[in-house]
């Protein structure tokens, strides 16, 4: 059985039915659909003819039956002892020597509703048979363990969405509850969060942009180009036929820094251009793309290049960090020549739409007002040649 291929479900039963045999038949039916298998035989108390008018006759139930056993070959605390420096449990049980004897069932009474001692096998027979020597547990539950393992070109998420469909069309409603383990189980744990780890990672980025260039617009103009970096990834992932685990979600993540740089190199020199030398939106970001082509291109080719021999590499163990190399490489080359085109487009949009926004609801700005008039030391009044601003 590989190691990164085999998996385990556990069958989690619990006896709700008492003496029936309804959760031995659905444990049955579960091991000759899914698994294959059919236990041999099996220890335990067998069903008498007429339980329902037996049970009414004597006033037992199933649950009293239970309790005695429990009572008799449990570990049942009933009491606490307490002293000056310790305490001690009271736990009920027989002696070792009828524990080991099964003839010392004959020997249990249950205590009836009506408050008579019902011996155990005048409502129950006792069966010798085949039985485990040793009963699983998962948690404090007795459990199965299903082991399977993978064919060629089937990837463990459609395994396991193929033995969860399974598990609820035969065991339906049943009390019977399923849980995976091994590696099927990692698998789970490590999918969990992801989505809101990219989440955070967005906002942390969009929080950092919006005070680095003191705008709630461009970030967004920044993170554009995020989207058809995370498409070019998936559909290289799908044409090699790669799982999205946990190894190319790492690749996303690089992803989202190495693309965002791009835009960033577009957007910072037009910012500066249009602030400090007061150049329209449409110009400031036409001249960003002219001058900063050479450093985009020669960043992103390293990047690239860089992680090109972590997706083809042939050696021993690379399929490990494949899906990382074509995620990178694949959102790079898809992503470079779309952010070039896109990234203008964004910022001359979302620069139109924050000029809008500010004459909406932003602050007029004050007219100019001519400054008070002066009186010189010969009492001639004098105009100030410049104007001063009203707001001051």
């Amino acid at each position: 059985m590989s190691v990164a291929a085999s998996a385990a479900i556990v069958l989690v039963y619990v006896f709700l039915g008492g003496l029936t045999s309804a959760i031995f038949n659905e444990v049955l039916q579960f091991f000759m659909i899914v698994a294959g298998l059919l236990p041999l035989a099996f220890l335990g108390l067998r069903d008498v003819g007429g339980w329902a008018g037996l049970s009414q006759r004597l006033g037992v139930t199933a649950q009293q039956i239970e309790d005695a056993l429990f009572d008799a070959y449990g570990q049942r605390q009933v009491s606490t002892i307490y002293t000056a420096v310790n305490e001690y449990w009271v736990i009920m049980g027989l002696e070792p020597q009828y524990q080991m004897d099964p003839a010392a069932l004959s020997m249990l009474y249950i205590r009836s509703s009506n408050g008579q001692l019902v011996p155990l096998n005048a409502v129950a027979d006792l069966v010798k048979t085949l039985g485990p020597t040793t009963i699983t547990h998962y948690g404090q539950l007795p459990s199965v363990t299903i082991s399977f393992n993978l064919k060629p070109n089937v990837s463990l998420s459609q395994a396991v969405t193929e033995v969860e469909g399974s598990a609820r069309d035969v065991l339906g409603k049943t009390s019977i509850t399923t849980a995976f383990q091994g590696t099927a189980q990692a698998f789970q744990s490590s999918l969990k969060g992801l989505g809101l780890l990219l989440v955070f990672t967005l906002v942390v980025i969009y929080i950092v942009l919006g005070i680095l260039y003191e705008s709630f617009i461009h970030p967004l103009t920044i993170l554009s180009g995020l989207p058809s970096a995370g498409f070019g990834a998936l559909v290289t992932l799908m044409i090699f036929k790669t799982d999205l685990n946990i190894i190319s979600f790492v690749g996303l993540i690089m992803l989202i820094g190495i693309v965002k740089k791009n835009a960033i190199m577009q957007i910072d020199f037009a910012l500066d251009a249009q602030r400090n030398q007061g150049k329209s939106a449409t110009e400031a970001i036409y001249y960003g793309c002219l001058i900063r082509f050479r450093p985009i291109m020669m960043t992103t080719m390293a990047a690239l290049l860089g992680t090109l021999p972590i997706a083809i590499s042939p050696a021993a163990g690379a399929s490990s960090n494949r899906p990382l190399g074509l995620a990178v490489v694949g959102g790079l080359l898809f992503s470079q020549f779309i952010t070039l085109y896109i990234t203008p487009v964004y910022y001359t949009y979302l620069d139109s739409l924050q000029s809008f926004v500010r004459r909406l609801f932003g602050s007029r700005r004050a007219e100019p007002m001519p400054a008070p008039a002066m009186v010189n030391g010969n009492g001639v009044i004098v105009e100030a040649p410049e104007t001063v601003d009203r707001a001051r």
